[in-house]
């Protein structure tokens, strides 16, 4: 993406006086708009993500006081890149005095490529150390450094949001209910476990590209499905979360655009967000599918969603795994209400994805859809055959449908019990309070 497409950030200065809420605004807004460019732009410049991230921290730390004092430069990005530059630079020649790539970097600040002395750096376009024709490979290989396969997918999913999408420890626990040092371990865990492994600071070939590219799409999917349905906690939905995944999922199809999946991931996430306005009521309370007002869906977002799913179809090699979901959502975003959704059809979609992607989630969503083509009958034996395997052990999801299902055949005090072991099981309270008023009900 061109440096004029990205929105400028005012200085503080032209605000008022200087001022420490102003630094810090003005902080937060560039490292939010531009902390990938600028990790991916120091790790290349480095070759150590570790430290390049760490760089990338302590010159936010020095903004923050000397933005206070002098006010925001002209050119934020090239201040911080700089002042990130010069802490490398000490950290080289901390290592050894001697070492070749302190002798580089050295050489480039002696040739007035960096700044010097104790005065604030102002930096200049020129200054900016990434070439303007690398810019979209370097966040590329950023993600797919995030999200390679020699982590696990917490320290995945906690990376990317750290150093891709510029989000504090502070936010990613709030998100995901953890404490900030479980969230801080685990970042550096995974900075360590990449140096160890000597993951190198560069574009996979295209054929390991494509396949490490569904640990990317599945590292956004985990982030969205958290923001668009908490596992836990007092919220309903957290939509800060599920938002950041859309920015990513479109930096993705605007990295990758001849890939499909990248277009169903963003399809997918667009067409679910498009109904977040009618999911929870006045006080947060979830409102079902059912008794949603659909007048409230986010037109705009579902226009973006079925654009997004019909690039992926036109690209030729078929719906993946996401590009099916995403087709999943598309009928319930085209449907009146729900008795006018065409059933059939999504029963079609769950059984490719089936097979395409299998497990009990999409097992378990396909006895749905059964019930809602053909009655609760057949649905009832797709998830007694599902309960029977042990597969959703421990989950409430399968002791909801079931509970909802035998409800529909008159079976009351069976679907009772079922929804009251839901609730037990069920982490998220505005879903919880949901399945004990479905459960008293039936008494």
């Amino acid at each position: 993406m061109a440096r004029a497409d990205r929105p400028a950030v005012t200085p503080a200065a032209a605000d008022g006086p200087p001022s420490a809420e102003s630094a810090r605004r003005a902080v937060e807004a560039v490292w939010r708009i531009e902390s990938a460019r600028i990790v991916a732009a120091l790790t290349r410049y480095t070759g150590d993500f570790e430290l390049a991230e760490d760089v990338a921290q302590e010159a936010l730390a020095e903004a923050l006081v000397t933005w206070s004092r002098d006010g925001a430069p002209k050119n934020p990005v090239g201040w911080l890149l700089t002042t990130a530059r010069r802490r490398a630079i000490d950290g080289f020649r901390r290592r050894s005095a001697l070492d070749e790539r302190y002798a580089m970097l050295a050489g480039q600040l002696a040739e007035g490529e960096m700044y010097s002395g104790a005065a604030a750096p102002q930096g200049g376009a020129d200054d900016l150390p990434w070439d303007p024709d690398r810019v979209e490979d370097d966040i590329l290989a950023l993600m797919f450094i995030a999200c390679h396969p020699v982590l696990s997918p917490e320290a995945r999913v906690a990376l990317t949001l750290r150093v891709v999408g510029g989000l504090s420890s502070e936010e990613i626990a709030r998100a995901f209910l953890v404490p900030v040092p479980t969230v801080q371990a685990r970042i550096t865990r995974a900075k360590k476990t990449i140096g160890a492994a000597r993951v190198p600071f560069e574009l996979p070939s295209p054929e390991e590209r494509r396949e490490r590219l569904g640990g990317v799409l599945s590292t956004l999917y985990v982030i969205f499905t958290e923001g668009s349905t908490a596992t836990a906690g007092d919220r309903l939905l957290r939509p800060d979360l599920a938002y950041e995944a859309i920015r990513l999922a479109r930096m993705l199809v605007a990295l990758l655009p001849e890939e499909p999946e990248t277009h169903g991931l963003l399809a997918l996430f667009e067409l679910t967000a498009a109904r977040f306005p009618a999911r929870t009521g006045p006080d947060g309370e979830a409102v079902l599918l059912e008794d949603q007002d659909r007048r409230l869906w986010d037109r705009s977002a579902i226009r973006r969603g079925m654009a997004a799913l019909d690039r992926a179809a036109a690209i030729g090699r078929g719906l993946g795994a996401y590009g099916l979901q995403a087709a999943i959502a598309a009928c319930h975003a085209s449907a009146p209400s729900v008795q006018e959704t065409d059933w059939e059809r999504i029963v079609i979609l769950y059984e490719a994805l089936g097979r395409l992607a299998p497990s009990p989630v999409v097992e378990l969503n396909r006895a749905v859809a059964v019930a809602m083509a053909s009655g609760p009958q057949p649905a009832l034996s797709i998830v007694d055959e599902l309960a029977a395997s042990g597969r959703l052990s421990g989950s409430h999801l399968l002791p909801t449908v079931r509970g909802e299902l035998l409800a529909r055949l008159g079976r009351t005090d069976e679907a009772r019990a079922e929804l009251e072991l839901a609730a037990r099981l069920c982490r998220n309270a505005r879903e919880r309070s949901v399945l004990l008023r479905k459960a008293a009900a039936l008494a």
